[in-house]
């Protein structure tokens, strides 16, 4: 059996400001949708869902994220996952440039969590605020 991850769903309260977040890392948007009821419920699991949804692209297009803000139901606010705790936690981008990285994002308010970590002599890291509570891992290769 063959398996090749396709993407990451992220929901976020404001699809504009997630996609000039991840724009700002060097995502490109693949393509945009409203999408609603029929499939939609199904593959979701949620009756009488609508949602504007964008798929991004990293630069070498083997990474995907799609964003989706919820229209109905109301999305529901919630705290990002604690690295303890169990469930999903981030995202993690390598990045050839953290400095670089970590300036666009500041342009947009984002900073990081606390501060840049080294990870034995293999990468410099640290982990970002994002847009909706989504915390963006930044590793820069050594």
């Amino acid at each position: 059996m063959s398996v090749i991850l396709e993407n990451v769903g992220i929901a976020v309260r404001d699809l504009e400001e997630a996609i000039e977040y991840f724009s700002a890392l060097g995502l490109t948007a693949l393509g945009r949708d409203e999408v609603s009821g029929g499939w939609s419920d199904e593959a979701v699991d949620l009756d009488g869902n609508h949602a504007k949804i964008a798929l991004l692209a990293t630069p070498d297009g083997l990474g995907k994220l799609e964003l989706f803000e919820y229209l109905h139901p109301t999305a529901i606010d919630t705290h990002p996952t604690r690295p303890n705790e169990i469930g999903m936690h981030r995202v993690a981008f390598r990045v050839d440039n953290l400095d670089e990285a970590l300036g666009s994002l500041a342009d947009l308010g984002h900073a990081p969590l606390r501060s840049v970590a080294r990870y034995r002599d293999l990468y410099r890291l640290c982990y970002v605020t994002g847009p909706s509570n989504i915390i963006v891992m930044l590793a820069e290769e050594l």
